[in-house]
């Protein structure tokens, strides 16, 4: 009985524990299923997981990576710095150190308060890149920055931006992608010639070895699909590449005489504030383009940009770094309108060519014999096919160069030979402001070196202010005298020491001038002669 009674109770013991084993797996597999067995996994973790590890496989650098390498050391930052003006007519007085023109941008009437009046230009930033005044309180309360960019095209320093990058700057700086990253601003940059009518200008910085320079491309190669790319400051941050395609060529912005020279190649490569004035760039990495403006609704990329192309910045960079820093234009003293009606072509009996609306006396085309309603229809032969034609084939030719006209007169067809004239002398003088014309060929060397127009002071002013002079009729922008801060109006009495009382006597000594001289001025404002005599100088380069 108790062998029987061990037997039972053994088996019942085993059933219990095969119970509790079964119940046991059941828990441990309902846990696997709901937790996936965390801590099995914490278990193996660190025996199973292998680390991972970075794998240097070569990737061939694409022509994107290969341009912003080379040309990369040759696109710079552009700082300005626009100090507060003193109110009333009190005029200023810049330092050599302080170099940059003062001459408003000609906007066409279209300044920065009057842009509501244009829808186009509601959306057309064109002078983008401001940063708005500091007004910290501080030294430079009141102070305005702005920033652009700008590419280096001569080892000795030579640089070309935007004109509106520059434009009413007291001060600029340059700063090179090599330049220690610091708060310190740049080099200082002085102009060496400006062209509103294009929006270029060339600057130039001082460097004890020779800089990294860009190559310029040929613009007329570039084709609607080609690859660009672009490099700029883009909201001050250095270095910034972005990449597209030419989106349309020969793209005229703005209307009337302004946009006469401002033919733009149009990308859709990122340009954003401060982009303004950097290269744009074609597969071999050459510069095709001058980025210069956007199209916007925000004040930022929307995919469509505007550069001037390369090669008219290279024909205007080498008339900026000549003698005289200016670009000389030509012109035959005429004026017209351009998109006349199909019902005009009719009546006066042309297709193409250029109705004369008007013809300035005296003029090279009075000369010539043209007049009012007169059809031009060729020059030298060539057709001509509208008035941006006639424009773009007068303007390239020198003053004192001729050309043979064709055109109609009364349905009769003729011909006549008209000698090139300088455009800003005759604009001027078309406008009725001829002090801006400079002065005659028979005395120019004061515009010339300087870029000073005078005339001898009349006898009310000398008696007034006690002393003989000239005054400044008009100041090239970007010249030296501009540089130096004189302005309209300004007496000079003296050129190193040396006394100017007339005319004759200032270009006598101008004249004499060479490269590298110091050129010091004493000069008196007529307007508050108490101040006497301020002297102002620095080296002509």
């Amino acid at each position: 009985m108790n062998s029987l009674f061990e037997r039972l109770r053994t088996r019942r013991l085993s059933s219990a524990f095969v119970l509790l084993a079964t119940l046991s797996a059941a828990i441990v597999a309902g846990s696997f299923w709901a937790h996936g067995v965390r801590g099995q996994e914490k278990q193996n973790a660190s025996a199973d997981a292998a680390p991972l590890k970075i794998v240097n496989s070569p990737i061939a650098s694409n022509q994107f990576v290969q341009i912003a390498k080379r040309v990369g050391p040759a696109v710079v930052n552009i700082n300005t710095q626009t100090l507060p003006k003193q109110a009333g007519p009190t005029r200023r007085f810049r330092s050599h150190g302080q170099p940059a023109p003062t001459t408003p941008p000609d906007d066409g009437g279209q300044g920065d308060d009057q842009q509501g009046q244009n829808n186009f230009q509601d959306f057309f930033n064109h002078f983008f890149g401001f940063q708005g005044p500091q007004g910290d309180g501080g030294d430079n309360t009141g102070v305005q920055e702005s920033l652009g960019s700008g590419f280096i095209v001569d080892p000795k320093g030579y640089i070309i931006t935007n004109e509106h990058v520059i434009d009413k700057a007291d001060k600029i700086y340059v700063k090179l992608s090599t330049d220690p990253d610091t708060t310190d601003l740049g080099r200082p940059a002085r102009v060496i010639g400006v062209d509103k009518a294009t929006d270029l200008a060339v600057i130039k910085i001082d460097s004890s070895t020779p800089l990294p320079t860009v190559k310029m491309g040929n613009s007329d190669n570039v084709q609607v699909g080609d690859w660009v790319e672009a490099i700029g400051s883009p909201f001050a941050l250095s270095q910034t590449v972005t990449a597209g395609i030419i989106s349309a060529k020969n793209r005229t912005i703005q209307p009337g005489a302004s946009g006469q020279f401002q033919h733009f190649l149009q990308t859709d490569a990122a340009i954003n504030p401060g982009n303004s004035g950097g290269p744009l760039l074609d597969m071999n990495g050459d510069v095709i383009g001058v980025n210069t403006a956007i199209y916007t609704q925000s004040a930022g990329y929307q995919g469509i940009g505007f550069a001037m192309p390369s090669n008219t910045v290279v024909s205007v960079y080498n008339d900026l770094i000549g003698p005289s820093h200016k670009v000389v234009r030509g012109s035959i003293g005429i004026q017209f309108r351009e998109g006349l009606s199909d019902a005009v072509n009719r009546v006066y009996g042309f297709k193409n060519g250029v109705l004369v609306q008007e013809v300035q006396p005296g003029g090279p085309a009075d000369k010539a014999g043209l007049k009012p309603g007169d059809i031009i229809t060729a020059i030298d032969g060539r057709s001509i096919k509208d008035g941006d034609d006639l424009v773009n084939e007068i303007a390239s030719r020198r003053p004192g160069s001729t050309a043979r006209l064709g055109y109609l007169r009364n349905g009769q067809q003729q011909d006549t030979t008209v000698t090139i004239g300088d455009r800003d002398k005759i604009f001027a003088s078309m406008t009725g402001n001829p002090g801006a014309a400079g002065p005659d060929d028979n005395g120019n060397a004061g515009e010339t070196k300087l870029g000073l127009a005078v005339h001898t002071a009349p006898q009310s002013m000398v008696d007034k202010l006690h002393i003989g002079g000239v005054v400044i009729d008009s100041v090239r922008t970007g010249s030296f005298a501009d540089l130096q801060g004189l302005e309209a109006g300004l007496v000079i009495t003296h050129v190193n020491r040396r006394p100017t009382p007339n005319r004759e006597q200032f270009e006598s000594v101008v004249s004499k001038l060479q490269t590298g001289d110091d050129v010091v001025f004493e000069v008196m404002d007529p307007q508050h002669p108490d101040l006497g005599i301020n002297y102002i100088g620095g080296t002509l380069e």
